[in-house]
């Protein structure tokens, strides 16, 4: 029997209680899978471009997305309406995983996180056109406290580095990809028509290849991938079951739920699970001021998530 979405909401209105609660669970744990992707990523980066490394990604993707929705779920396996949706969510997808690889050739992952907590304001500032969503200045005050929270915690405390800042082309390109995400949210909403979650990623996923193929087909035939590390395999792996599906059903589950400024809200803690898998990796734990600032952003997403929406 296939499994359902639940009947949409409209686009202004959000869940209540358990389902509340579910959402937000499911935001922190997007939160995070993406921290791990980042270590992941920064690694199979070392080896191959960025646009075949994301051809690869997105073909595995589809394989892991198409065994779940005409597999486990059981989805009947036809063109969906409106194919167009799919191609629009898709593209905006792959100008963001593009972008993120191709900044980190420019400029630092920190440098790319500070440019990536401007994400969650741009998505509220979205919601309002697309969705009708208005953004209540309590959540709006959750949010800018969180960002300052993640800022510091991304520059490590470090108020010289903060004010240093430069905007290079790495954060250009970046900034480009957290446009485009910070769209694709509320656009989530804007385009369910009722269809099941896997299902519905899977057809954006094929959205988002259909978009890589051109900059990543020659690059990736002339990959050597016998010469490859196996680390390289273990990431790309990760990044196609783990990051692309798995986070892409936790935030199409939560964007149906609760309204965009509060689900990319979450990104936030980004920064700060970052700095926790890297001290139990064994790469050295965070400094008091840095984890002070953590708690700052913790504190922020609170507010906002308790607020009403």
């Amino acid at each position: 029997m296939t499994k359902r979405m639940p009947a949409p909401m409209g686009h202004a209105v959000h869940a209540k209680g358990r389902e509340k609660l579910k959402g937000h669970l499911a935001m922190l744990l997007f939160a995070v899978l993406i921290a791990g992707s980042f270590s992941f990523g920064g690694l199979a980066a070392r080896y191959m471009d960025a646009e075949p490394l994301m051809l690869w990604r997105y073909i595995l993707t589809i394989g892991v997305m198409a065994a779940l929705a005409f597999g486990v779920f059981r989805v009947p396996a036809t063109l969906p309406k409106e194919i167009w949706r799919f191609l629009l969510l898709g593209g905006l997808i792959a100008v963001y995983m593009l972008t993120m690889f191709m900044a980190l050739e420019f400029t630092s992952p920190v440098a790319t996180g500070a440019v990536f907590t401007l994400m969650p304001l741009l998505s509220a500032a979205f919601a309002l056109p697309v969705l009708g969503q208005k953004t209540r200045p309590g959540v709006l005050a959750g949010l800018v406290i969180a960002a300052a929270g993640a800022v510091w915690v991304i520059f490590r405390g470090n108020i010289d580095a903060i004010v240093s800042f430069d905007i290079g082309t790495g954060e250009m390109i970046f900034f480009i990809g957290v446009f485009c995400h910070a769209l694709y949210v509320p656009l989530i909403r804007r385009f369910d028509r009722g269809e099941s979650a896997v299902a519905f990623g899977f057809w954006v996923t094929v959205g988002a290849t259909l978009w890589l193929i051109p900059p990543g087909i020659k690059g990736l035939l002339e990959v050597d991938f016998s010469a490859l590390p196996f680390s390289v395999y273990a990431a790309v792996t990760y990044l196609a079951v783990v990051t692309t599906a798995g986070t892409f059903l936790l935030l199409q589950y939560a964007s149906m739920r609760l309204p965009a400024s509060k689900v990319l809200g979450y990104g936030y803690l980004t920064p700060s699970f970052i700095i926790l898998l890297e001290g139990l990796l064994g790469h050295g734990w965070a400094s008091i001021p840095v984890l002070v600032g953590a708690l700052v952003t913790a504190g922020g997403l609170a507010m906002m998530a308790l607020l009403p929406d």
